[in-house]
C-alpha cells in the first residue's frame, strides 16, 4: 500500500508516531534514520550524487558567478547553512548537518536558541565536538549557497514572535535557496496559514505522511516544490489512526485511472457509453458552451446533446458536428429563456449546466434542478442556485449532484461558511455535509468532498462520513478564463458514462480534476504557462491520457 495517498493532520501524525514509539522504536533511532534519508536526498538534488542536477545547482552556480555567495572554505561542494530549532525538528537538522559535514560539505549551524530538547542538545554537543561552526547571528549565513530549515516542525500553532519572526524575514530576504525539513517553519500544519512569519522554501521534504498544509492554496508559495520522505511507517499504525479507508486522500494516478471508462466492452454502443446534455451558452458567452462541449467530447461520452440559444446553434454545430445541438428560445439579450418542450430531461444519463448562461437562464436552470437526473452545476448555474437557495434545493435532490464553484461562487452558495475559507479542506467538507452534494472547490489544489452513507449488515441503520479527495498537482497555466468550462464538460461526460455503465459515480469528480490538471501540466511543459488557453487545453486531454496509460 502506497503512503502517497494519505493526508494527516498534526494531531493524527502525533498519534501515529506515539504508536511507533510505544511499540519500541527509539526516538533517537528514528531521528537518525529520517535525517540520513534527508541528507542523502539533499545530495541528490544538488547533483552531488547519481542524479541529474536541478534548479538548486543552477542557483548555486549563479550565486558564485555573481559574487553573491562566497565559499566558507575552499571546497568542491556548495556551502550549507543549517537552521536549528529547539525541538526534534532541530535534532533532525543537526543530524543532517553532521552527515553533510562528513561528506565534505562546508557546514555552518545557525542556532539562536539557548534551551534545546535533550536529544537535540546531544546532537548539538556532538556537532560542536566535530568543530562544526555554530552561530547565532544571520550575517555568516550570507556566505552559504543554500540553507536547510529545521527551526520548527509539524504541529506549530502559536504565532512566531520577534526576534525569531524578524530573523525569518531577514533570512528570506537573503534570497538563498532553502530546503525545509517536513514543513517550512512558520506554516500551520493543517490550514497552511502563516503563523506570523514563515520561510519561503524552494523545496520541502515532507516526512512520513503528507500533511494537510501541502494541499492548502495559501501555503503553496512557502512550500515550493515538495516530495515525501517515506521512512517506512507500519501500515497497521496508519490504519489504526486513519482507518482502513482514510476519509481524506490525495488523488493518485492509480486511483484516477481506475475510474476512467476504459477499457470499453467490445459490445458497447453509443448509448451504453452515456448520453449527456449540456445546457450552456448565450449570445455574449458562446465560447463557454463550445469549451464545455469539447471537454465532454474528450471524455468519450457516447452521445452528446447541447442546448444553446437558437442564435448560436450554427456556431456550435460547426465546431461539434457529431453533437446534437438544440436551439432554445432566447431573451432579447441572447440568453436561454427556457428549455424547449421537446427536451425530455429524464432521457439523459446526466446533465451539465452553467457555463456561459448568464442569470437570464434561471427558468432553464430551475427545470434542470427539478428533474431526477445526475447533474453537474457550474458558473451561472451556481449563481442561479444561490439565488434560489442552495441547501434546501440540493438537500431535496435524490440524484447525484456535483457543484464546481470557485471561491467567489462558494461564498455566494454558502455564505455561512465564508469565514471558514482560510481552511479550504474544512470548508469543502462542511459544505458537502450541509447540502448533500459533491462539492468540488476549484483552486490551485482542487478539493472534493461528499457525504457517504454506509449501512450495517442488516441494512437498518446507517453511519455517515465525509469523503475528501485532494488534487496534489496542478499548474498556474490553468488560471485562465474557460478552463473551468472544459472541466465541467469533462466531468459531466465521465459522469454520464459512469451512470450508463452502472459504475459508482462519486469518484468521477476526482478523476476529472486530476485528468484536467495533468493536461494543463503537459500543455504548460510544451507551451509555457503563458501559452495554455482553454481551447489549447482541450487539445491535450487525449494525448495526456494516452501517455499516462
Amino acid at each position: 500500500m502506497t503512503v502517497q495517498k494519505f493526508v494527516v493532520t498534526a494531531d493524527q501524525m502525533r498519534q501515529i508516531e506515539t504508536r511507533i514509539f510505544a511499540a519500541g522504536m527509539p526516538v533517537a533511532a528514528l531521528m537518525e534514520k529520517v535525517a540520513h534519508l534527508i541528507a542523502r536526498r539533499i545530495q541528490v538534488l544538488l547533483g552531488e550524487e547519481e542524479s541529474s542536477a536541478t534548479d538548486f545547482e543552477t542557483d548555486v552556480t549563479y550565486r558564485r558567478k555573481s559574487g553573491e555567495g562566497k565559499k566558507i572554505v575552499n571546497s568542491q561542494f556548495p556551502a550549507i547553512g543549517v537552521l536549528v530549532g529547539p525541538g526534534h525538528n532541530g535534532g533532525d537538522a543537526l543530524v543532517v548537518a553532521r552527515e553533510l559535514h562528513f561528506k565534505g560539505f562546508p557546514v555552518i549551524i545557525y542556532c539562536p536558541f539557548s534551551k534545546l530538547k535533550e536529544l537535540t542538545k546531544s546532537h548539538a554537543d556532538y556537532a560542536r565536538h566535530l568543530d562544526i561552526a555554530f552561530v547565532d547571528k544571520i550575517e555568516p549565513l550570507k556566505k552559504c549557497d543554500f540553507l536547510v530549515d529545521g527551526l520548527f516542525g509539524f504541529g506549530l500553532e502559536r504565532e512566531i514572535a520577534n526576534p525569531t519572526a524578524a530573523a525569518i524575514d531577514e533570512i528570506n530576504n537573503l534570497n538563498i535557496p532553502i530546503f525545509s525539513i517536513d514543513i517550512p517553519s512558520g506554516i500551520h500544519t493543517d490550514t497552511g496559514a502563516v503563523l506570523g512569519a514563515a520561510f519561503r522554501a524552494k523545496h520541502t521534504l515532507c516526512l512520513g505522511l503528507w500533511k494537510r498544509a501541502f494541499l492548502q492554496d495559501q501555503a503553496l508559495e512557502y512550500i515550493g516544490t515538495c516530495e515525501l520522505i517515506d521512512f517506512d511507517i507500519p501500515v497497521a499504525d496508519i490504519a489504526a489512526i486513519l482507518g482502513d479507508v482514510p476519509a481524506i486522500q490525495r488523488i493518485t494516478k492509480a486511483s484516477a485511472i481506475q475510474h476512467l471508462p476504459l477499457p470499453r466492452s467490445p459490445i458497447s454502443h453509443k448509448y451504453t457509453n452515456g448520453h449527456l446534455l449540456i445546457v450552456a451558452g448565450s449570445g455574449r458567452y458562446s465560447g463557454a458552451a463550445i469549451l464545455a462541449a469539447l471537454g465532454a467530447r474528450a471524455s468519450g461520452v457516447g452521445m452528446l446533446s447541447i442546448a444553446v440559444p437558437q442564435s448560436i446553434k450554427p456556431m456550435l454545430s460547426s465546431h461539434l458536428p457529431e453533437a446534437l445541438v438544440i436551439g432554445c428560445p432566447e431573451t432579447p439579450s441572447g440568453g436561454i429563456k427556457e428549455l424547449p418542450v421537446a427536451i425530455d430531461l429524464n432521457s439523459y444519463d446526466a446533465i451539465a449546466t452553467g457555463p456561459g448562461l448568464t442569470l437570464e437562464a434561471a427558468i432553464a436552470v430551475e427545470s434542470v434542478l427539478e428533474c431526477d437526473r445526475p447533474l453537474v452545476l457550474d458558473a451561472d448555474g451556481l449563481n442561479i442556485l444561490a439565488q434560489l437557495g442552495t441547501i434546501p434545493i440540493l438537500s431535496e435532490r435524490r440524484s447525484q449532484t456535483i457543484i464546481t464553484p470557485h471561491p467567489g461562487e462558494f461564498k455566494r452558495l454558502f455564505p455561512e461558511l465564508a469565514g471558514e475559507m482560510g481552511d479550504r479542506i474544512a470548508a469543502t467538507q462542511a459544505a458537502a455535509e450541509l447540502c448533500g452534494a459533491t462539492v468540488l472547490l476549484k483552486g490551485a489544489r482542487v478539493c472534493i468532498s461528499w457525504k457517504e452513507d454506509d449501512g450495517d449488515s442488516l441494512g437498518d441503520s446507517y453511519a455517515s462520513r465525509t469523503v475528501t479527495y485532494l488534487n496534489p498537482e496542478s499548474t498556474p497555466a490553468l488560471a485562465r478564463g474557460g478552463s473551468g468550462d472544459v472541466l465541467t464538460g469533462l466531468l459531466a461526460g465521465l459522469l454520464a458514462s459512469a451512470i450508463a455503465r452502472k459504475s459508482p459515480p462519486q469518484e468521477v469528480a476526482a478523476t476529472a480534476a486530476w485528468w484536467h490538471a495533468r493536461a494543463g501540466i503537459a500543455a504548460a511543459k510544451e507551451r509555457t504557462e503563458l501559452g495554455v488557453d482553454a481551447f489549447t487545453l482541450t487539445q491535450y486531454l487525449i494525448p495526456t491520457l494516452r501517455e499516462l496509460q
